[in-house]
């Protein structure tokens, strides 16, 4: 697949071939689904706590004696059948981690990047460069390169385009991924896929 190779203003300067095993795979929906529905379960954080019997304050004290009295007979009145009581069948610390092969999370991954490829939506740019880091030269150059549609812009490495990375962070449309961080919820998430040519060799050492 051959796509145009623009610089920052929106314009072309040249052609590139993308990776046909990577951006021509085959589409597995359902790897797809099981690889993005994995990644919100594992962020979860499980931390969600409710109180028993035994862990609320109070209640240590037999209310009333166990006969004559014409009631039913209670022990606590931390039982959960009582207000302020314990809570039973209610939510406690859990892990919600859903484990998936890594080359099923590599097939969703080129699966995606083949759906973006086929709705041409990724945007590959010769290089990331500003003048000076300024938001507004940023919403400016992806106004040219993706008009109104939200972005998710990949670098090579940690420490690169750093102009590009801080002029990024106040546009809400816009997020700045490692190549090496790329998942299947961003990919989801985000209208296009600008990458900087430099990228796609990391995303085909890494995906391929």
């Amino acid at each position: 697949m051959v796509v145009d190779v623009f610089n920052m203003e929106g314009q072309k300067v040249t052609t590139v071939e993308l990776s046909a095993e990577i951006f021509e795979a085959p589409v597995f929906k359902d790897l797809m689904h099981q690889a993005f529905v994995r990644q919100m379960a594992n962020a979860r954080l499980g931390t969600h706590d409710t109180k028993t019997r035994n862990e609320v304050s109070g209640g240590g004290r037999k209310p009333w004696r166990q006969k004559g009295t014409g009631r039913a007979r209670h022990g606590s009145s931390r039982s959960p059948v009582w207000v302020g009581g314990g809570k039973v069948h209610t939510p406690h610390p859990r892990s919600y981690e859903l484990a998936m092969p890594k080359k099923m999370r590599r097939a969703a991954i080129r699966s995606a990047l083949t759906v973006k490829a086929a709705e041409a939506s990724i945007v590959v740019v010769d290089t990331l460069a500003l003048p000076e880091p300024k938001t507004r030269l940023m919403a400016k150059a992806l106004n040219a390169l993706v008009g109104d549609d939200s972005a998710l812009i990949l670098i090579p490495e940690k420490g690169a385009f750093e102009d590009v990375v801080r002029s990024a962070n106040n546009i809400p449309d816009a997020k700045v991924l490692l190549a090496n961080y790329l998942n299947i919820r961003d990919l989801l998430t985000y209208d296009r896929l600008v990458i900087p040519v430099s990228v796609l060799d990391v995303i085909s050492a890494n995906f391929g």
